[in-house]
């Protein structure tokens, strides 16, 4: 027998480090927390494009397609369709194996396309098939699309029509909806991060991490396409994955740069903005549904000594009294509460107030500003989330 941890983390298919992580901070119910990460939100959020609908008009549009879409009270533009399962799945003799992401995202009923697939074998079109990660957990049911041979040869294309997934949500992204750009995929705390930052029209905002363009795209219609957008990533390809989004999402005010965002107010010491939003890479232990994590200490370590240097850069591209807002998609102390302490005590930023607030507290040890930070706990939220706002002295 191991540890009661070691024991978690086998029974899980988590990393020993990854389960010390969430341990540090879900202390009372542990289990809990990694259930509640292993299977999908019950609420599946997407965001109106009020510069192209109205709430009411893509109700009605979705409604007509017998799609079941429910407003959220908190935020106008926010809306989202029940997830229904978990589905039984029925017993299959032939199988492929995805990748961790095609994984996950399958077990929520979006189909297979061929690069995801990491192994088949002598399958044929109409197939029916069992589809599992890596470890061999079973994800769901499908029709086979392609043959094996197709999909060596060719990598792309639909390969796998799923039939019976886990858990059943829209297919959103073949709605007409969707490629009209009158709706965007996104998370109520990522809403949540755009809100608290509360860009005005006719501000200049600096999006330091802005691929894949959800929160850019989002802080361009609160600005009703006034003012500048600064969409920072030092990766071309990502920056034209944004740049897609936002040009189908009809965001006019978005300006897009290939840099390196850590070296912006080095690089371009005249640009001072009003705002400026900090969404850097981390290590998404609050991302669900998480079919394995395999997240270690160093990895944490790594990428919160990432996420400071973001912030200094923040720091340094905000004109005095403009406001910082910092979040990540994870739970861990080190990405979260740490790089916030990071911003008080060594670049003198100020914590402030956050205008919406539907999480919690950061962690009552922070000291007297954790109830400024706001954290969603994915047993209550359906996902773990981390949102700081700060003030430039």
């Amino acid at each position: 027998m191991g540890s009661p941890i070691e024991e978690i983390a086998s029974k899980y298919l988590f990393s020993v480090d990854a389960v010390e992580a969430l341990g540090e901070v879900f202390k009372d119910d542990l289990e809990g927390v990694i259930q509640s990460l292993r299977r999908p939100s019950q609420r599946y959020f997407m965001r109106v494009n009020t510069l192209k609908t109205t709430p009411e008009e893509l109700l009605d549009s979705f409604r007509m397609k017998s799609i079941q879409i429910h407003r959220c009270e908190q935020i106008l533009e926010a809306v989202f369709t029940n997830i229904e399962g978990p589905f039984k799945i029925p017993e299959v003799d032939k199988k492929v194996v995805i990748d961790k992401f095609a994984a996950e995202s399958v077990l929520q009923g979006a189909h297979i396309y061929a690069p995801a697939i990491k192994k088949c074998s002598r399958l044929r079109r109409e197939d029916k098939v069992a589809i599992t990660d890596v470890h061999g957990q079973v994800v769901g049911v499908g029709k086979m699309r392609m043959s094996e041979t197709e999909i060596l040869s060719s990598r792309k294309g639909l390969a796998v029509e799923v039939t019976t997934p886990v858990y059943r949500g829209p297919s959103l992204r073949e709605t007409e909806e969707y490629s009209k750009g009158l709706v965007y995929p996104q998370s109520l705390p990522a809403m949540v991060a755009a809100r608290v930052l509360d860009p005005s029209p006719g501000e200049t905002i600096v999006d330091l991490n802005c691929s894949p363009g959800g929160k850019l795209s989002h802080i361009s219609q609160l600005m009703r396409n006034t003012g500048r957008v600064i969409g920072v990533d030092r990766n071309s390809r990502k920056i034209d994955v944004a740049g897609g989004n936002v040009q189908r999402l009809g965001c006019l005010n978005v300006d897009l740069i290939v840099h390196d965002a850590r070296y912006l107010a080095d690089d371009f010491p005249n640009l001072k903005a009003d705002r400026c939003l900090v969404d850097p890479p981390c290590s998404a232990l609050g991302l669900a549904p998480k079919l394995y994590a395999e997240t270690s200490r160093r990895q944490i370590g790594d990428l919160a000594d990432y996420q400071k240097q973001f912030l200094r850069a923040a720091s340094g591209v905000v004109r005095d009294g403009g406001s910082i807002v910092y979040s990540v998609c994870t739970v861990t102390r080190q990405e979260c509460e740490e790089v916030a302490r990071y911003g008080v005590e060594k670049l003198g930023l100020e914590l402030a107030e956050q205008k919406l607030r539907l999480g919690d507290s950061g962690l009552e040890d922070f000291g007297y500003g954790a109830s400024l930070l706001q954290r969603f706990d994915p047993r209550k939220h359906g996902a773990g989330y981390f949102i700081a706002r700060f003030i430039k002295a």
